[in-house]
């Protein structure tokens, strides 16, 4: 048996596709990748939230982390800002909701 190499960008469309359908067994087949290859990426996604390894230099690998570090702040200000927005269309809609005779 051959050890396939796959690209991070196929990796990751995988297991985005795994997220969607619920099934890895079923996208597995559907791929024809082993489901245990699969379960091992989902793992590595979620023990260190990415699939690139980081650099072994520390100054490479202390550049990295603090870039992850602040992708990961700016999508989180991000997800604030949008359950922000949020809380006020339901803050809106309950006052509607609430009144007697909304015009």
């Amino acid at each position: 048996m051959t050890k396939r190499e796959y690209t991070q960008k196929f990796k990751e469309q995988i297991i985005k596709e795994c997220q969607e359908v619920g099934n890895i067994a079923l996208v597995a087949r559907r791929h024809n990748i082993s489901p245990n290859t699969i379960q091992t990426w989902v793992r590595k996604i979620k023990q260190t939230g990415s699939l690139n390894p980081l650099p072994k230099n520390s100054k490479k690998r202390r550049q990295e982390i603090e870039k992850r570090l602040e992708d990961i702040s700016r999508e989180n200000n991000e997800l604030k800002k949008l359950l922000g927005e949020k809380e006020l269309e339901l803050a809106v809609l309950r006052d509607m909701r609430d009144k007697i005779n909304p015009q």
